[in-house]
């Protein structure tokens, strides 16, 4: 699911929550709890369902913090690109800030590239 699929659903399924438990406390209806804990076998099934979502998600929960836990902190490669990029610009933004205050006269002067036939000193 896309993120804003995902989220709709989930403001959806809490807007649901809070309809019934609004509905709960208003008495448009009510819910009859009292038979789940009346009938037995309907009681041992509720609990036993419930414990079954309740150990796969500790499982998933599990998996996912070992998961953060064992993999690297760093940067992924197209991260590291990306840094590597923004430095690059911000050399780039030095560099014309620099010919800008030459071309003005504002800045030291610009240091002058030797002749290809002479030879250095």
């Amino acid at each position: 699911m896309r993120p804003r699929r995902a989220a709709m659903f989930w403001i959806g399924v809490i807007a649901l929550l809070l309809l019934v438990e609004f509905a709960e406390l208003t008495h448009l209806f009510t819910v009859p709890v009292q038979l789940a804990f009346a009938n037995f076998v309907s009681f041992i099934v509720a609990l036993v369902f419930t414990t079954i979502l309740a150990l796969v998600g500790a499982v998933f929960i599990g998996m996912y913090i070992s998961l953060r836990l064992r993999s690297p902190t760093g940067f992924t490669p197209f991260e590291e690109e990306m840094l590597k990029m923004r430095a690059e610009v911000q050399a780039l933004r030095r560099d014309v800030e620099g010919v800008r205050q030459n071309l003005r006269g504002t800045g030291p002067p610009a240091p002058t590239a030797p002749d290809p036939g002479s030879e250095p000193p």
